[in-house]
């Protein structure tokens, strides 16, 4: 199997690392994707960024958010060369995306005498989904439910407290870990979305430098470096084209 995707020339470099590094940014708001602290990240994205810059052979630098909004704008408005982002409609109208290097979850949590039984049932007049303000399950979402009410916050499972909400969404990993650490709760299976992690650039960039970047990306999850990486950071995500 091609884990090495062709040596990139000059233009290339330059396109993806106009200031001579690769900046890079990391939502820690994802703890699947990226853990730490602003001044010592880690994590699968973290990895991915330090690998793609070696490959440029250029040092990497990074800008630490805690929402994948903010990531999308450090992107859009050219602050950063590449981002982590899920692949939304929305988005990809203003980035360019590779092919997704992780599938991650996303469930609903409810209180366990609620009605709603399965990811479908939540799409009903009178019930209030709480999700994290710009997230990938928040596109999703607003551009899926029909009659249910989308309720933006800091986090889903923070609005749902808040204000007393029929739902929360969010990442499988982490709602699981706030549900098990309260009473009267349960997760809604089976998830209502698989959120597509790929790496995001400008659409200013050369297609050359976006054709570049994702083979590069596709390399590095097809020779098991993205399964390494989430292995080292203790954290589960499903990896494109490997075996479950």
């Amino acid at each position: 199997m091609v884990d090495q995707p062709p040596v990139p020339g000059p233009d290339i470099v330059a396109a993806l690392a106009p200031e001579g590094a690769l900046r890079a940014v990391v939502n820690l708001g994802n703890p699947v994707l990226a853990q730490g602290a602003p001044d010592e990240p880690r994590g699968v994205t973290v990895d991915l960024a330090r690998e793609l810059a070696d490959r440029l052979g250029v040092p990497a630098s990074f800008e630490c958010v805690d929402a994948a909004r903010l990531s999308f704008a450090a992107v859009t408005e050219g602050r950063a060369d590449v981002g982590f982002l899920a692949v939304e409609p929305a988005r990809a109208a203003e980035v360019a995306f590779t092919e997704p290097y992780a599938l991650i979850e996303g469930v609903f949590a409810v209180p366990q005498a609620s009605s709603v039984q399965v990811a479908d049932d939540v799409d009903a007049t009178g019930v209030r989904v709480g999700v994290k303000e710009g997230s990938a399950y928040d596109l999703y979402l607003t551009r899926t439910l029909t009659r249910a009410e989308v309720v933006r916050g800091d986090e889903g499972t923070a609005v749902f407290e808040a204000e007393g909400l029929e739902v929360a969404a969010g990442i499988r990993q982490p709602v699981e870990r706030w549900v098990a650490q309260r009473s009267g709760l349960r997760v809604v299976e089976p998830c209502f979305t698989e959120i597509r992690q790929a790496v995001a650039t400008g659409r200013d960039r050369s297609p050359e430098a976006v054709a570049w970047l994702r083979d590069a990306v596709v390399a590095l999850r097809d020779g098991g470096f993205v399964a390494a990486a989430l292995a080292r950071s203790g954290q589960e995500a499903t990896v494109p084209g490997t075996p479950a």
